[in-house]
């Protein structure tokens, strides 16, 4: 049914739904994905770019139109100025600071002037003044039109809540347990009201200390009963939120860690970081908020009713002034949506910017470029800053608004509420226990309201962790993969082509390639040219666009990838080593590392002498910002930890460029006494020239030939 009435339009009721760009260039698709929304194409990013694909280069108009043409629209490009948006049918697409695409969604006059409504897929909803809107608008528009092979449908993979703690062993059973106790705390609080009324209107007017007494000793236990489940409930609460915490987050890296290459390589480091990080958020409301809502909900019917039964205009007015606030809330709901999804974007450039800065250091200081980098990264913070600033102005002014609405819901209960005790209609003991269960009422209808609107905000973060956690793994939903791939007949590549997506031109263009066993390859070509990219999906971290990549006859994607990555080992000019010891680095912190097959693969990489020679030897400290390693001993360690790992063919690209000619020749020399194939791409002639055999990559394909004729034709 929901899906059903998803397709309908509702005239005067449509809104434009704000969808924001994951990747670092896919801007346009985002744009094309609120518009197609609007006119009834439900989709999202994660179908648009399985189907289409997005480039580290970005979309072009003429791209972003070809697109817009196969979901079913007429587009058309336009050149305009500010006073022609008026004319268009909105929403439409506009460039955007030369680099950049938005959506105009609606064009607003006010008594202040016009206003532009925009949809920004990298910083959210955007409400500026014709002066700050003709600074960043280019003067191009895609008018978007439905055409005759137009159809509403419903593209959209949304994650469950649930699928974030799959696995988790217990949960329910604890959430009853935190529930049970819960509803304790809630009746120990329903009776406490009756406490003040049978006190004020019976032991008040006797003088009767025996029942006050009796009294204080029943509720005093009643007390003592709420005091330990409360305690019990805090202990129990605190256990769940940590094991939620960390079952949802192991999930979520695990899968992560399986993402292929091209997943990380089109995103910020900070972006992912702020991702993962709001895992937060969302566990808090499922081990708390979740309970709270339904204690709440509960306790908000139970005392409404006590309250009509103790006086049904009274209630009414507690009902009234809670109704009044859901809609304050619910009003404000949007625009905190918005500035919501600013301050996470804004903290995440702002993240990413420290991040680099702090890991290119040296760069910075070489240059001299501290007081500008600096700058940047101020410039990103106070936007940041700004962003939390409008966020929390939009928050204080719902807070003054709600706080007037119960200020005067106090003022006439209470006026109502001694009006009846004026007239007899109700005893003061009432007047004080329907006071007691009015604010036990509001408190709870509140706090219900409250959860009811986080569940709603927390979409933002939902939305946010789907880009992780919907993202295909390598290998997804193939049948059970072969456990132990074998090099056999060797490694062929028929007929390979690559291009980053469907709007760029072929990087490879039909490459065919054999290597066998005990060979050394070595692959020349010009910088640009695809070498690292064929090497790429050599290592089967990858897919090529079409074409096949076989290993022992079989193709690569039907062996399980860990397995793979240990019988084809790599190198390239600018691996990473890790935070811990040499000896960890070479083993890639193998927990069943022995130190002989460590010093066995740093003697074949010709790095052994350099570690003992240290103080601590093998347990120097290294990580990826630097340490007493040079880069010709941090690239053979490098080749150490690939040699380590016994691979059937070793991958060297550009692995051997920090390294002196004296030394790289023995390397060489002692890599081709493991017997194993070796494929050498350099553009070194030092390097290349310990191959049996040479290709050089041209023009996308390859073309094989001797060393003096490669080197001369792929010379720049």
């Amino acid at each position: 049914m929901t899906a059903i009435l998803d397709l309908i339009e509702f005239q005067g009721a449509r809104r434009t739904p704000y969808i924001a760009q994951n990747e670092a260039s896919e801007c346009g698709l985002a744009c094309l994905a609120m518009v197609a929304s609007y006119h009834g194409y439900k989709t999202d990013l994660l179908a648009l770019r399985q189907r289409y694909g997005t480039s580290l280069k970005g979309a072009t108009l003429k791209d972003l139109m070809e697109v817009a043409e196969r979901l079913g629209f007429s587009a058309r490009p336009l050149r305009g100025d500010i006073d022609d948006l008026i004319h268009l049918s909105l929403p439409s697409i506009l460039h955007w600071n030369l680099n950049h695409f938005v959506v105009l969604t609606k064009i607003t006059k006010s008594f202040s002037g016009v206003r532009f409504h925009i949809h920004d897929p990298a910083r959210g909803a955007l409400l500026l003044t014709r002066d700050e809107f003709s600074r960043h608008f280019t003067g191009v528009i895609l008018d978007l039109l439905k055409s005759e092979s137009f159809r509403p449908k419903i593209e959209q993979s949304k994650l469950r809540i649930s699928q974030l703690w799959s696995s988790m062993s217990g949960f329910w059973s604890t959430i009853w347990q935190v529930v049970m106790l819960s509803v304790v705390l809630q009746l120990a609080a329903l009776a406490t009201p009756f406490f003040l009324q049978i006190s004020i209107d019976t032991v008040f007017p006797s003088f009767d200390r025996d029942l006050l007494l009796m009294l204080a000793l029943g509720f005093g236990g009643l007390a003592i009963i709420n005091f330990l489940a409360g305690w019990l409930r805090s202990l129990v609460l605190v256990t769940l939120n940590n094991a939620l915490s960390y079952q949802v987050t192991v999930n979520l890296f695990r899968h992560l860690m399986r993402l292929p290459l091209p997943w990380f390589e089109k995103r910020h480091v900070g972006d992912i970081v702020s991702r993962f990080g709001s895992t937060l958020p969302i566990t808090q409301l499922l081990s708390q908020g979740m309970i709270a809502a339904f204690i709440d909900g509960v306790m908000a019917l139970l005392t409404l009713t006590l309250m009509f039964v103790y006086s049904p205009l009274l209630g009414m007015v507690a009902f009234g002034a809670l109704l009044l606030y859901a809609g304050l809330r619910a009003g404000f709901l949007q625009a905190l949506r918005f500035r919501n999804i600013d301050a996470i974007t804004t903290a995440a450039k702002e993240n990413t910017l420290f991040i680099e800065s702090i890991r290119g250091i040296s760069a910075i200081k070489s240059f001299g470029q501290e007081g500008n980098r600096q700058r940047i990264w101020q410039k990103a913070k106070a936007d940041a800053v700004n962003a939390q600033i409008k966020l929390g102005r939009l928050s204080a002014g719902f807070d003054a608004a709600a706080q007037l609405t119960l200020a005067v819901e106090r003022v006439l209960f209470v006026y109502l509420a001694i009006s009846l005790a004026l007239d007899a209609q109700m005893s003061i003991g009432m007047l004080f226990a329907l006071q007691a269960y009015k604010q036990q009422f509001l408190d709870t209808g509140v706090r219900l309201i409250e959860q009811a609107m986080n569940f709603s905000i927390i979409k933002v973060h939902l939305s946010r962790i789907s880009d992780i956690a919907l993202s295909k793994q390598k290998n997804e939903g193939l049948e059970s993969p072969a456990a132990t791939p074998e090099f056999g007949t060797g490694l062929e590549l028929r007929n390979v082509r690559f291009r980053y997506s469907h709007a760029d031109p072929e990087v490879l263009k039909g490459v065919n390639l054999s290597i066998k066993s005990g060979e050394v390859l070595g692959m020349a070509g010009p910088s640009g040219g695809g070498k690292t990219t064929l090497i790429k999906i050599i290592k089967g971290l990858v897919e090529p666009t079409t074409g096949q990549v076989l290993l022992n006859g079989r193709s690569l994607n039907s062996y399980e990838p860990t397995k793979l990555s240990e019988l084809i080992g790599y190198v390239a000019q600018d691996d990473s080593l890790y935070a811990g010891t040499i000896a960890e680095n070479i083993s890639f912190f193998d927990p069943y590392a022995a130190l002989v097959d460590i010093h066995a693969a740093a003697k074949l990489a010709h790095v052994h002498d350099d570690i003992m020679a240290m103080p601590m030897q093998y347990e120097s400290l290294v990580g990826d910002m630097g340490s007493t390693l040079s880069g010709g001993q941090k690239q053979r360690v490098c080749i150490a930890r690939a040699i380590y790992r016994k691979p059937a063919l070793l991958i060297l690209d550009e692995g051997t460029a920090n390294i002196d000619p004296m030394m790289e020749h023995g390397l060489m020399q002692s890599l081709a006494e493991l017997n194993i194939a070796i494929l050498i791409c350099s553009h070194q002639p030092s390097a290349i020239s310990h191959a049996q055999r040479l290709v050089a990559l041209l023009g996308g394909q390859l073309v094989e030939h001797n060393a003096a004729k490669i080197m001369e034709r792929t010379a720049p």
